[in-house]
């Protein structure tokens, strides 16, 4: 038998509780869709007829001062929505928690610390086989040396002296370019709407035996490039899927509830800045099933690229998002730590309670399914269209 997710406020909520503009989107029974809302000490408060979507508030001036100037309808308590939000625990006629986002083109960074690009090394040399990982990484650190990477900026000189080495050993690697060269990967993680929130089930596709979590800070993008908050995500990815060929990325990354973003998004205001974005710690866990557990974190003062070039290279004159954007931007994290025996490291099974976490931010909880047994992405953009002009929310 499956674990069941517990939410409640103390573990959900940053660890300034109500201080910040928190914003997020729930599920009302009553009127068959998504209502945007706030999230105050109060209450959680329905704004949707000043702001039809998530993407309507980060698009205002100053998103936080629009929340925080809206008084909305008040639909009752966080704790009890939160209750309502995991799906075993759901009664069908109460609301419950969406992940924080809608229009929002979603987005991701890949190989932002440099010590990530080593493991996306391991992935295509290994060719999708664990076991060989372990070889793999004592010989690259060994010519890179671990010491030359906690400093590393891309696309600077001690950067391209670094790839030379690592190509006369014959360790050269596509993820190479984007790990320390100038050009970053961003990528298309999910589709609009297609992520889930917390409490809610994430997906692994059932072709995927080795696999692990990735815990990120992602970036709430106005479609002007203003960087207006933030929110926790868990960009779940199939080290063996991708490891085989970065033509795969698509199926390793983007699969029915693979992208889980939550709990809230947290305008920036006097309470939060990017640049504490720039400083938190984002830690993770993972509780199997089997007694298993994984504790780590992803430090984001040891990012190789900063958010702002990140932003700039996503959206500007070459790629616009008229709807906005979201963008995780990478971990550090990569787990080695074996799990089912020696040198086979970690990789996720049914059950696993996987918690993302950051005093800023709050914490994101999902529990791991095949995607196939999770729920079935059917509402998207049309339908959402047409239950906000039913609703008379639509100008």
């Amino acid at each position: 038998m499956l674990p069941i997710v517990t939410l409640d406020p103390s573990d959900t909520l940053p660890a300034d509780g109500y201080s910040g503009t928190l914003a997020g989107r729930v599920w009302r029974p009553d009127v068959e869709g998504p209502s945007v809302v706030a999230i105050r000490a109060d209450g959680v408060f329905d704004v949707t007829k000043s702001f039809p979507t998530m993407r309507d508030l980060c698009e205002t001036r100053d998103p936080a001062a629009s929340l925080k100037g809206t008084p909305g309808e008040r639909i009752g308590t966080l704790a009890d929505i939160l209750t309502n939000t995991p799906p075993e625990r759901r009664d069908a006629v109460k609301p419950w928690l969406l992940a924080p986002v809608d229009l929002q083109a979603i987005k991701a960074a890949g190989v932002t610390f440099a010590i990530s690009m080593i493991e996306r090394v391991i992935e295509e040399r290994a060719r999708g086989n664990p076991q060989a990982a372990d070889g793999i990484r004592r010989d690259i650190l060994r010519i890179a040396g671990i010491g030359d990477l906690k400093h590393l900026r891309p696309g600077s000189k001690e950067a391209a002296t670094l790839k030379e080495a690592l190509i006369a050993q014959d360790m050269w690697s596509q993820y190479l370019e984007v790990g320390i060269g100038p050009d970053a990967e961003i990528f298309s993680k999910a589709q609009p709407m297609a992520a889930v929130g917390t409490g809610m089930d994430a997906g692994l596709h059932p072709v995927s035996t080795w696999n692990n979590p990735e815990p990120e800070v992602v970036l709430a993008v106005a479609s002007d490039g203003r960087i207006v908050g933030a929110a926790l995500g868990n960009d779940v990815n199939l080290r063996d899927v991708e490891g085989r060929s970065a033509l795969l990325l698509s199926k390793a990354k983007d699969n029915n509830a693979s992208c889980a973003i939550g709990p809230f998004l947290r305008f920036f205001d006097a309470t939060f800045s990017l640049d504490a974005v720039c400083e938190t710690t984002v830690s993770l866990s993972v509780v199997g099933p089997d007694g298993f557990r994984l504790d780590d974190a992803s430090y984001m003062n040891r990012i190789s690229r900063d958010p702002r070039d990140l932003v700039a290279q996503m959206v500007g004159p070459y790629h616009q998002y008229p709807d906005g954007a979201v963008l995780f931007l990478g971990t550090l994290f990569a787990p080695t730590k074996d799990r089912d025996g020696s040198g086979q490291g970690f990789t996720h099974k049914v059950g696993d309670i996987v918690t993302v976490a950051a005093a800023e931010l709050g914490s994101l909880v999902n529990r791991m399914r095949y995607c196939q047994d999770c729920a079935p992405w059917r509402f998207g953009t049309g339908h959402l269209a047409r239950n906000l002009a039913r609703r008379g929310l639509l100008a």
